[in-house]
């Protein structure tokens, strides 16, 4: 969140979603108490170090750090916030004293605090005690929130427990001392929410997030076979595609998929932030590709898609709508369609507090395509449309263009017929798109004969281009020095 928005927030009343509170040296005895509301009501900002009237009182300098271990501790103790939800506070300095702001999603799970269910209205935080209003609270968040869905007959053996190093890693790069560093791999998954209970069958086990998140390929297969995310490139075949990424697999990994294939067919362009060299390519399609898998309704049989054109990158994801129409900077109501899941890319660093995503493009965008506007839609299938750079995209068609006449160039020099040359050059360009191809690839790719296919490789071999890499059955045909210095 920037300062400018925190200016903002205190020219506001108090309400359901905004709340001050005065804290000189240590945490507020009732903070919690919101904190709880909030995550069971609509979410909504804390601001720390603030009275009532929104006078800026201040926070101590001294007592900052150990005011945010704490926050972060406390909201992962089940004994102060059950289910935990962590949390980390931001610091800033509004004229010249420090506050701290605490951004909370609505949970889609039903907290407690001090063994007691809170709740928000614009009077503040109540206690929820009637069965039949707790049972509304747990019903709301049942009915609208199927990343909780629980499959009671999964096991630890159902995920892919390699992952779980990696994003150790991740965590640590962000929070040295993140509480989730020192538990083992069953207990960051209850900790991090991903193991409740169905308030209504009582059935235990763990949820839908945690597929989604850990699940191995045959465990997400199982259990949301119609889940999928297809990548196309469409520059030159509008109707069918340049070039596609098929991903079913866990979101981490589909993350990380989604970023290569950016980063393949878009081009950057150099800017210094603060004198540091930043990717304004990244800045915005993190958030587009975050939006795309952390905002998406998965039990629907909509696949998610991301497509590249020569104008502009649009995105669809079926979607739980929460409004409807064009959502606009500073007037939209961030809201976390699954909160779980958002939480957890927001500890390993994929993406920031809730709402930022749609200012960060909104800001860079500015600088990335001079002029354009991204267009963000809620509708039952979620809309983004980035329109790119009509100079960038001449700029990188022009690189497209020398490499296409360095691999003719490259191939017409091979002993063959013109149709032979053409198609060598198309698969020479797959090949090193991919990095590698094994035979059965090429055969579905190009839609050709397996002895085709053989004796185009061993004329791509003979030239110097290719070299086949790995057992005869599993390996890969992939670029030899000499070819990859054609797209160098």
């Amino acid at each position: 969140m920037s300062v400018e928005k925190i200016k903002y927030l205190l020219t506001q009343q108090e309400g359901i979603t905004l709340e001050f509170k005065e804290a000189t040296t240590d945490l507020p005895g009732n903070l919690f108490e919101t904190i709880c509301a909030m995550l069971n009501r609509e979410g909504g900002d804390i601001l720390l170090g603030v009275k009532d009237n929104r006078t800026v009182k201040g926070v101590e300098e001294g007592c900052i750090d150990n005011m945010i271990a704490n926050l972060v501790n406390l909201s992962n103790n089940p004994n102060k916030l059950d289910p935990p939800f962590i949390l980390h506070p931001c610091h800033y300095k509004i004229d010249g004293k420090s506050i701290l702001h605490i951004s909370i999603p609505e949970s889609s799970e039903t907290h407690k605090t001090g063994n007691f269910i809170y709740d928000r209205s614009n009077d503040g935080d109540f206690k929820v005690t009637q069965t039949s209003r707790v049972a509304l609270l747990y019903n709301k968040k049942r009915n609208y929130y199927t990343e909780n869905r629980i499959y009671p007959y999964l096991k630890l053996s159902d995920f892919k427990t390699e992952m779980f190093p990696r994003i150790r890693n991740l965590i640590r790069g962000r929070y040295q001392n993140h509480p989730w560093l020192d538990l083992d791999d069953e207990q960051l998954l209850h900790k991090a929410g991903f193991y409740g209970k169905d308030s209504q069958t009582q059935q235990e086990g763990y949820n839908l997030a945690s597929v989604l998140l850990f699940g191995r390929d045959e465990t997400i297969v199982r259990i949301v076979s119609h889940y999928k995310i297809d990548a196309l490139l469409r520059r030159v075949d509008v109707d069918r595609y340049d070039d596609r990424l098929y991903i079913t697999t866990n979101l981490i990994e589909a993350y990380d998929q989604l970023m290569g294939f950016i980063e393949k067919h878009l081009p950057d362009k150099f800017y210094l932030q603060d004198d540091i060299s930043i990717s304004l390519r990244s800045k915005i399609f993190r958030e587009i590709i975050a939006n795309l898998i952390v905002h998406r309704e998965y039990t629907s049989g909509y696949a998610g898609t991301l497509i590249i054109y020569k104008d502009r990158v649009e995105t669809r994801n079926p979607n739980n709508p929460h409004g409807n129409g064009l959502l606009l900077p500073h007037q939209f109501v961030p809201f976390p369609k699954n909160p779980l899941i958002a939480r957890f890319f927001a500890q390993i660093g994929r993406v920031d507090e809730l709402g930022s995503g749609i200012l960060n493009v909104y800001k860079y965008l500015k600088i990335y395509a001079p002029g354009k506007q991204p267009q963000f839609i809620e509708e039952q299938l979620f809309r983004t449309i980035i329109p790119l750079d009509d100079a960038l995209n001449k700029q990188n068609d022009a690189v497209n263009d020398a490499v296409n006449d360095a691999v003719n160039d490259a191939v017409n020099n091979i002993k063959a017929g013109e149709p032979v040359k053409k198609r060598l050059a198309k698969e020479l360009k797959r090949i090193w798109e991919k990095e590698g191809l094994n035979l059965q690839s090429l055969i579905s790719e190009f839609t050709i004969e397996r002895r085709t296919v053989q004796r185009d490789m061993k004329l791509l071999k003979q030239a110097g281009f290719i070299e086949f890499i790995g057992p005869a059955k599993t390996g890969k045909y992939k670029l030899t020095e000499k070819g990859l210095q054609l797209f160098n």
